[in-house]
């Protein structure tokens, strides 16, 4: 089996985008349009469904930017807007998890942080992104590389809340 690093590169480019558009959506609006995607609600257990930092704003710039910018590498805007979609979906997932577990909002949990967020797209949109499974696995890993180094220096930058 093969790397497709033109493959690898423009995945991780979008992933990349997905995951950082709600960062500086924030940062350009402030708390305007911050609405919380779960309106608030609590679970079972009495801790937030979600938590007040998923927001729809977020939701909304990450499908947004990255359906906008997926024709500049080649894919199809529908491709763009679905591994969005399913970007933050594992987003979603890891911290209705998180709040299972009981971490606080915005609470550091690595593993938890960024693989689903990674992986459910690229399993999903491996087909038509031409990944195979060791190009997703890559891209799973690049990304998470990425966080560890990058958030520190966006946090610097204020444009992160937390160098994590």
């Amino acid at each position: 089996m093969t790397l497709c690093w033109q493959c690898i590169v423009k995945t991780f480019l979008l992933l990349a985008i997905a995951n950082g558009a709600p960062v500086l959506a924030r940062k350009l609006f402030g708390s305007s349009f911050g609405w919380p995607v779960d309106f608030g609600i609590a679970f079972f257990d009495k801790r937030p469904l979600f938590g007040h930092s998923k927001t729809w704003r977020g939701l909304f710039a990450s499908v947004l930017m990255t359906m906008l910018l997926a024709p500049l590498v080649n894919i199809e805007m529908f491709y763009g807007a679905s591994l969005s979609v399913m970007a933050m979906l594992g987003d979603l997932l890891a911290s209705f998890c998180k709040r299972r577990l009981g971490y606080r909002e915005s609470s550091r949990c690595r593993m938890l942080d960024t693989i689903p967020e990674a992986l459910l797209p690229l399993l999903v949109l491996h087909q038509p992104l031409e990944l195979s499974m060791l190009d997703v696995m890559l891209c799973v890993l690049l990304f998470f590389g990425l966080e560890i180094f990058l958030s520190p220096m966006l946090y610097r930058l204020h444009i992160r809340k937390r160098p994590y």
